[in-house]
């Protein structure tokens, strides 16, 4: 059995599913933090020093789903795991933000993507030498979808 324990939470402007950002990236405007609890404050030493960080967390609020499912990109079903939906056979998201500033042990964050309250998992750097792949392939998303102006609705809540 695999067991984890949140590190922290996250605090967002968003209290349901409806209406919020399905990805972060490209929205500066949208600003939350994630409060990582005391104990584990000393190990954000020196992650100041990076842009942006890969946040892990539970998909607290979603309820597993089939393993076929739309899109919110596409009009045609796709494997779960050919998507980023919430409705996972482990429901584990991942996101990518940037950094505005960490006071003691809360991160101040851009671009978040995550309900008010969901449990963190982990936090890592984003480094751009390791994490930014030349020449990859994005499959069925290469038809031109615009996730920064496409809003999550109640499909996947």
């Amino acid at each position: 059995m695999i067991q984890f324990q949140a590190i922290g939470h996250a605090e967002t402007p968003y209290s349901d599913i409806a209406n919020m950002p399905i990805q972060g990236a490209g929205l500066t405007d949208n600003q939350g933090r994630l409060v990582i609890a005391p104990q584990y404050a000393e190990g954000l030493d020196d992650l100041h020093e990076f842009s942006h960080i890969y946040v892990l967390f539970h998909l607290h609020r979603s309820q597993p789903g089939a393993l076929k499912v739309t899109p919110f990109l596409d009009t045609v079903e796709r494997g779960i795991f050919a998507t980023r939906s919430p409705k996972r056979p482990n429901p584990i998201g991942l996101s990518i933000v940037a950094i505005d500033r960490i006071v003691e042990n809360v991160i101040h964050v851009r671009g978040i993507d995550l309900l008010d309250g969901t449990p963190i998992i982990d936090v890592k750097p984003y480094i751009q030498a390791f994490d930014n792949i030349p020449a990859t392939r994005d499959g069925w998303y290469e038809r031109g979808m615009k996730p920064s102006e496409t809003l999550s609705d109640r499909r996947f809540g």
